[in-house]
C-alpha cells in the first residue's frame, strides 16, 4: 500500500491486530470437542458460547460508533489488545477453579471485547494510511485474519498432540502473548491524523442510502456464511465425518483458512483490476455450491473439501464490502462507517454460527438415540440452514448492482 517507510510499523502492527482477531474467534472452536468430553457441554451451550462471543462484540460495534473518536485511534487499539491478552489467559485458568461453563463465558467476553475494539479500530487505521491501492490494502489486511486462523489451527493442534487433551487450558495462554506484545507495538507506532482527514457523517445519513443498506445487510450475510463453516467445521470433521481430530482439523477449518487467505491475498494484489460486485455473485455462488458440497455428499474427502474450498468462496466478502463501502466517501466517512459495518458483520458472525448449532441440537432432541450417524446428519442440517446466507448475498449482490452507485 504506502510505500512510505514511516507507517511500515503501523502496518505491521495492523497485521498483528488481525492475527490477535483470528486467535480470538478462532480458537475456542478448536477446544469445542474437548469441552463436551471434559465439562459435558452440549450442543446447544455451544452454539450459545458462539452467540456470546458475538453479542459482546456487537455491544462494542455499537459503543465505539460514538466513543471511537473520543477514545482516540490509539488508545483504542492499546485497549483492545489488553482485553485479547486478558481473555485469552482467563480461559485458560477460570474454567480449572470455577464452574467451567461460567469461567469459559467470563473469558470469552473479555476477549471479545478486545476483538470488537479491533474490528472497528483497526480498518480505519489503515484506509487512513498514504497510498492509492486502498481497496487490495483492505484485503491484503484481511488476509492476515486468515494467515492467522490458519496458523493458531496448526500450532494449537501441534501442541494439542504434544501435551495432549488433558493440557489443553496451557494453550489460550500461549496465544495471549502475540496480544501482549502488540499492546507495546500501538503504544509507539506513528498513526495518521484521521480526524482531520475524516469527514464525519451521522448514522442517520447513512441509514437513509439504500446502497448502504444493503451493503450492512450484505456484511451480515457475509459474516454469517464465513463462521457458520469455520466455527462447525472442526467439530463436523471429528464428530460429522468420523475423522481423527488432528487430522480433522488440518483438513477442516485449517484448509478452509488457507483457501480464505488465498482469495484474500490475490484481491490484495489484483484488486483494483477486479469488478467487486462481480466477484461478490461469484463468491457467494460458489460458497452456496461448497456448502451442498459439504451437507450432501457422504462421501468424508468430497465433504472436507466442500469445507476447506469455502474458505476461498467467502474471501472476499469482509473486505470487499469494506472497501465498495469506503470507496463511495472517498475512503474519508470517518469512524462511523466502519463501526456500523463492523457492527453488521459480527452481528452476521453471532447468527450462523448460533442457527448452525441451534438447528443441529434441534435435530438430535427429536432422535430416541444418539449415535455416530445421527450426530452426522445433525451437523448437516445445521450447515444446510446457514446455506441460507451465501444464497440471500446472492440475491443481494444482484439488488445492489441495479441501485444508484452513490450515497
Amino acid at each position: 500500500m504506502s510505500k512510505n517507510s514511516k507507517f511500515t510499523a503501523t502496518l505491521h502492527a495492523c497485521y498483528l491486530g488481525y492475527i490477535t482477531q483470528a486467535i480470538v474467534v478462532n480458537l475456542a472452536p478448536l477446544f469445542f470437542v474437548i469441552f463436551q468430553n471434559r465439562f459435558a457441554i452440549d450442543y446447544e451451550q455451544i452454539a450459545n458460547l458462539v452467540l456470546f462471543t458475538f453479542i459482546v462484540q456487537i455491544i462494542v460495534d455499537a459503543l465505539m460508533i460514538k466513543f471511537v473518536s473520543i477514545l482516540g485511534y490509539r488508545v483504542t487499539a492499546v485497549t483492545a489488545h489488553i482485553f485479547a491478552a486478558a481473555g485469552l489467559t482467563c480461559l485458560g485458568i477460570l474454567p480449572q477453579i470455577m464452574d467451567p461453563y461460567t469461567g469459559i463465558l467470563i473469558s470469552m467476553m473479555l476477549y471479545s471485547i478486545g476483538g470488537g475494539l479491533i474490528e472497528v479500530v483497526i480498518s480505519p487505521i489503515v484506509d487512513a494510511l498514504p497510498g492509492e491501492a486502498k481497496d487490495s490494502a483492505m484485503s491484503l489486511l484481511h488476509s492476515f485474519y486468515s494467515w492467522g486462523q490458519m496458523i493458531v489451527v496448526i500450532i494449537t493442534t501441534i501442541i494439542l498432540t504434544l501435551i495432549g487433551d488433558r493440557f489443553w487450558f496451557v494453550i489460550p495462554i500461549i496465544w495471549a502473548l502475540l496480544p501482549l506484545y502488540n499492546i507495546f507495538r500501538f503504544a509507539v507506532v506513528p498513526l495518521v491524523n484521521i480526524e482531520q482527514e475524516q469527514k464525519h457523517y451521522g448514522i442517520g445519513k447513512f441509514l437513509r442510502s439504500p446502497v448502504f443498506v444493503v451493503a450492512l445487510l450484505l456484511m451480515i450475510c457475509s459474516g454469517a456464511a464465513e463462521l457458520a463453516m469455520a466455527q462447525w467445521a472442526s467439530l463436523f470433521a471429528e464428530r460429522g465425518l468420523g475423522i481423527p481430530k488432528v487430522a480433522g482439523d488440518l483438513l477442516g477449518p485449517c484448509l478452509f483458512a488457507f483457501f480464505m487467505g488465498i482469495g484474500r491475498t490475490v484481491y490484495g494484489i489484483f484488486g483494483e483490476k477486479i469488478n467487486i460486485e462481480k466477484a461478490l455473485m461469484a463468491c457467494a455462488g460458489f460458497t452456496i455450491l461448497c456448502y451442498l458440497l459439504t451437507v450432501f455428499v457422504p462421501a468424508a474427502p468430497v465433504a472436507l473439501a466442500g469445507c476447506a474450498l469455502c474458505g476461498f468462496g467467502v474471501s472476499l466478502m469482509w473486505p470487499g464490502m469494506l472497501s465498495f463501502t469506503s470507496r463511495k466517501y472517498n475512503y474519508k466517512a470517518g469512524p462511523v462507517l466502519f463501526s456500523l459495518l463492523a457492527l453488521g458483520g459480527d452481528l452476521g458472525c453471532s447468527v450462523g454460527p448460533w442457527l448452525t448449532g441451534k438447528v443441529s441440537d434441534i435435530y438430535l432432541s427429536t432422535q430416541q438415540v444418539i449415535t455416530a450417524a445421527v450426530e452426522s446428519q445433525a451437523i448437516r442440517y445445521g450447515l444446510l440452514a446457514a446455506a441460507v446466507f451465501p444464497l440471500l448475498m446472492l440475491l443481494l449482490v444482484a439488488v445492489m448492482k441495479k441501485l444508484p452507485q452513490k450515497f
